[in-house]
């Protein structure tokens, strides 16, 4: 299957996944080696005949579905963020659950791969800013739908490749080198829950003072699915709490009961709107 040949499919078999094109253009060559592996497994060696086999086969699509997922974590993508978050949004967040008697600070970190980012969240607090609020502890619950990134989250081991972002003295400070791999230290990962969750169903039964949800939904999702999301999102939210979303991403222009963060465009509050059902 040549790219001319997986990019007619992907734009055909996208819209009937509620995903949208735009999403996969950059990253399309995981996708396309998936599906041609299955194809290969089907004895399938033409586009229009996985097309047919897709029509006759309704359990297909849920495979393909999966075949879909993409999986690019690393610690500190998107270094401005986390900058963000240690200077910014963190603390206004820890300061609002003081004032309203919280003793812990509680973050959902959807979509959560193999564990990066909710990692890097507990490093941030850990080694930036658990001095400045000595009463508060953080609680991370991480989710995603794959079994297979959530188990090598929980073993929290990876290569140099997904720390290369990191500061440079956090490496001694957080990992150690077990043969090629760097695993987190214990005092690391204490605090970070991982549960089997599709995004797109109901949120887990908790409120959330940040909710991290980055180049996933708003990425990948079309339209009906980011708004169905969007919904189940908010209502898990405290009043005042924060959305966060990838830096190339935003919520849709009728959003308007929600405000940017001052000078983040990636960030937006929940600004004691009532809970929101948008399908």
């Amino acid at each position: 299957m040549n790219d001319c040949d997986c990019i007619s499919l992907l734009q055909w078999v996208l819209p009937r996944l509620h995903m949208q094109w735009r999403g996969f253009r950059k990253v399309r060559g995981q996708v396309c080696k998936r599906i041609q592996r299955r194809m290969g497994e089907l004895a399938i060696t033409d586009v229009a005949l996985y097309r047919d086999h897709l029509q006759q086969h309704a359990d297909e699509w849920l495979l393909l579905r999966d075949l879909c997922r993409i999986t690019i974590s690393r610690f500190w993508r998107d270094k401005r963020a986390y900058v963000s978050l240690d200077s910014n949004v963190l603390p206004v967040l820890a300061q609002q659950a003081i004032q309203r008697g919280d003793g812990t600070l509680r973050i959902w970190s959807a979509g959560c791969g193999s564990g990066e980012e909710p990692y890097s969240v507990t490093l941030l607090w850990e080694l930036k800013l658990r001095d400045r609020f000595p009463s508060l502890k953080l609680n991370v619950l991480a989710t995603d739908i794959d079994h297979a990134v959530l188990a090598r989250a929980k073993t929290a081991c990876y290569g140099h490749g997904s720390l290369k972002d990191l500061p440079t003295d956090w490496y001694v400070i957080a990992f150690q080198q077990i043969d090629d791999a760097y695993c987190l230290r214990q005092r690391f990962k204490r605090g970070v829950t991982f549960r089997h969750h599709d995004v797109r169903d109901q949120p887990p039964d908790l409120q959330f003072d940040l909710i991290l949800c980055r180049n996933l939904v708003f990425t990948y999702f079309d339209e009906s699915q980011q708004r169905a999301v969007v919904g189940h999102l908010l209502n898990a939210l405290v009043p005042d709490g924060a959305l966060m979303l990838g830096s190339h991403e935003h919520l849709s222009a009728d959003e308007r009961r929600l405000k940017v963060w001052p000078g983040l465009p990636c960030f937006f509050t929940h600004r004691n709107a009532p809970a929101l059902n948008l399908r």
